[in-house]
């Protein structure tokens, strides 16, 4: 509605009595508020953006008459005719949000955002490349005031213009491939190294490992860093029971189940994801092997220490991380124009039992 229109409950004849009969009602304006309580229609946009310059009696008034009406501010509009031109809003495009990583980010990253007045639009990519191209212009068309990107592209030369032409934007989880701009990362090398050295501590050698797709940089620093661990204990690597492109727990509770239906019985289990990790888990379960066979899962996850063994995992500092994407982002949307920062964290090993139960 235009908000020179005048609505029904600007003409004092009940909008949300009329709204209950079952009619459509045109909502109230800016300038129906500024009519009721007798003032300018500059003086209704400095109290509902709070703004100074108005006498507290003559904010009190403008607040009666915009309850009266149930009036609501459209921030959007408002903040579009505002000379930087901001929305409020910033776009958050991450993997899978239902699960508990890109959840618990996304919730860090909405606490950071609320403290600066602005709303958090997400949406869930699944590493379908052509959907996050087509979620990047749908948010660039609501001119979102800045773009949070756990990309599934491998390359991200199609943001170029946008970030030519200032967009803020930050990485999550995997760096840029093609510009350059800020990320925010955690040392998968590191981790998954930390995760296998404290298997070979334990006396194995017959280490599986159970990874997410291939072409994700996660995954290929992940196996990176299992092979590494190995090689540097001396320990050969056996291809077989190097399984990648899972994308699921129930993929990954058939390719346990795989390897001893072939005899390759491994002593130990390295899950590069937290629901890989549960479908290790639910697969030794059902073959009897819970407390024989060790295991550890990289990324937390609720209810994880409270498994039968507890699951010993490398844990990602996810508060840490979306404290630091919001830290950039919201540097970059007040105005930060330094080269783009890339921030590395380090994950950490929770010991909790199942990492710990030796060959037998």
């Amino acid at each position: 509605m235009d908000e020179t229109t005048m609505s029904e409950a600007g003409s004092g004849r009940g909008g949300r009595g009329a709204a209950t009969r079952g009619h459509l009602v045109a909502r109230a304006t800016m300038k129906d508020v500024a009519a009721l309580a007798g003032v300018s229609l500059k003086t209704v946009s400095r109290v509902v953006n709070r703004e100074s310059g108005v006498s507290s009696a003559v904010r009190e008034r403008v607040e009666r008459a915009a309850t009266r009406l149930d009036y609501s501010h459209n921030v959007h509009a408002s903040n579009l005719r505002r000379a930087s031109g901001r929305t409020g809003t910033v776009g958050a495009l991450l993997q899978d949000v239902s699960n508990s990583f890109s959840a618990s980010l996304l919730r860090s990253l909405e606490d950071v955002a609320r403290a600066q007045q602005t709303a958090v639009l997400a949406a869930s990519l699944d590493e379908e490349e052509g959907r996050e191209i087509a979620l990047v212009r749908g948010l660039v068309a609501r001119r979102v005031d800045g773009l949070v990107l756990m990309p599934a592209t491998s390359r991200h030369e199609y943001l170029a213009a946008e970030l030519r032409a200032g967009l803020p934007t930050v990485f999550v989880d995997r760096r840029p491939h093609g510009v350059d701009a800020d990320s925010v990362t955690v040392d998968n090398v590191l981790g998954s190294r930390h995760a296998v050295e404290h298997l070979i501590a334990h006396g194995h050698r017959r280490i599986a490992v159970l990874l997410d797709l291939a072409t994700i940089q996660t995954a290929e620093d992940r196996l990176r860093g299992y092979r590494q661990a190995m090689a540097a204990a001396g320990i050969p690597v056996d291809e077989r029971v190097e399984v990648s492109d899972l994308r699921t727990s129930e993929a990954a509770e058939h390719a346990v189940h795989a390897f001893y239906r072939g005899g390759l019985v491994p002593t130990a289990i390295f899950a590069g994801r937290n629901d890989l990790a549960i479908g290790a888990v639910r697969a030794l379960r059902s073959l009897g092997l819970s407390h024989d066979v060790a295991v550890i899962g990289f990324d937390d996850f609720p209810l994880a220490d409270l498994l039968e063994p507890a699951l010993t995992v490398v844990r990602q500092n996810v508060g840490q991380i979306g404290a630091e994407v919001g830290r950039l982002l919201f540097s970059r949307i007040a105005g930060d124009t330094s080269p783009p920062r890339h921030v590395v964290i380090e994950p950490t090993l929770v010991v909790r039992g199942s990492g710990e139960i030796r060959p037998s």
